[in-house]
């Protein structure tokens, strides 16, 4: 049976400095040790930022909006890919390109795609180098950073581990201009009070590697936040920075891509009657037990179901558009019980 692979993510502030020109030094680090790794039968997947952080020094003023920031990462990408081709060189490996958007990881048929493509790029001994499609993305440059698209690209490898590579070498206890602040070495004792703000080249910041980190665990992907010296001992098996231990029982790969994959379009509220018969009986929501929705959404889209006090009491995949909602008719089924997920 093939290795299961490794994830490794870089950030925009590890790739490249506050001037735009990028950390060969860090890179080469990195390509070294994953190719070490590979060497030993067990592929890895690069997720890196920073193709905007590169970019933005060839427009002809700082990228403020949506479409000069496409633009910068437009002139980033190619440049990124070669950064790290030249890492890889020395090595005799090659890398191969994947640029992802939102809807390649929230659309079943896609999500199931990208894997395939993956495991053909591994079976060909070569590095995939993993990015946002920046210069595509429509929502604000979203899946709000490349920590979340690292998660999420573990998971659907079903990795063995995610590795988040950051300065501060893990998740500190405090911000780290406090005194006394350390790395706390097991992630279910963070708490949100630990968190400090990003840099401000990247957009993930301490928070999101702690919510990634969640949600690869959740997956059954041991995860670890440290810093890029920490790589190769946590290639070979060893720890480093702060671990998020797998969850237990990891959900099939259906419901994990349901819980933190699919975008939510709309928020339905529902009665009680129907939250029970969710909860606790296993069952479809109908139309009649819905209350009110917050957007328009069609067949496909993805809502979240609350009950009359706005707690969340699911997730899942509308079966019918928002207009079959009208008069609230008895027999409609709007969530089949096999494409939600209890929240």
């Amino acid at each position: 049976m093939p290795a299961r692979p490794v994830v490794v993510k870089l950030g925009s502030s590890l790739v490249a400095r506050e001037d735009g020109e990028p950390r060969r030094e860090v890179v080469a680090e990195a390509a070294a040790a994953i190719a070490a790794r590979i060497a030993a039968g067990v592929p890895v997947a690069v997720v890196s930022s920073g193709a905007i952080a590169l970019g933005r020094g060839r427009l002809r003023q700082p990228p403020r909006r949506l479409p000069q920031l496409q633009a910068a990462s437009a002139l980033g990408q190619a440049e990124l890919q070669r950064l790290w081709q030249e890492a890889f060189a020395p090595h005799s490996l090659q890398v191969a390109q994947i640029l992802l958007t939102a809807t390649d990881i929230t659309e079943r048929r896609s999500y199931l795609n990208v894997r395939e493509a993956l495991t053909a790029v591994f079976g060909a001994r070569a590095v995939p180098v993993i990015n946002e499609n920046d210069a595509t993305a429509t929502d604000e440059i979203s899946f709000g950073d490349n920590d979340v698209l690292a998660a999420q690209t573990a998971v659907l490898l079903r990795a063995q581990r995610l590795v988040l590579l950051t300065s501060v070498g893990g998740i500190l206890s405090a911000p780290p201009d406090h005194d006394g602040a350390q790395i706390v070495s097991h992630g279910d004792e963070v708490d949100a009070s630990m968190f400090g703000a990003g840099s401000r080249l990247g957009r993930g910041g301490v928070g999101s590697k702690v919510a990634a980190a969640r949600l690869a665990s959740a997956g059954g992907v041991e995860t670890y936040v440290a810093a890029p010296g920490d790589l190769a001992e946590l290639l070979s098996g060893g720890r480093a920075g702060t671990r998020f231990a797998p969850g237990d029982r990891a959900e099939p790969a259906f419901k994990l891509w349901l819980r933190y994959g699919k975008r939510i379009e709309s928020e339905l509220t529902i009665d009680n009657g129907a939250a029970r018969a969710i909860r606790h009986g296993g069952a479809s929501l109908l139309a009649v037990g819905v209350l009110d929705h917050s957007h328009p959404f069609r067949a496909g889209d993805g809502v979240l179901i609350r009950d009359g006090r706005g707690e969340p009491v699911a997730r899942g995949i509308a079966s019918v558009d928002a207009g079959a909602l009208d008069g609230r008719p008895r027999d409609i089924e709007v969530v089949n019980r096999d494409r939600l997920v209890l929240d």
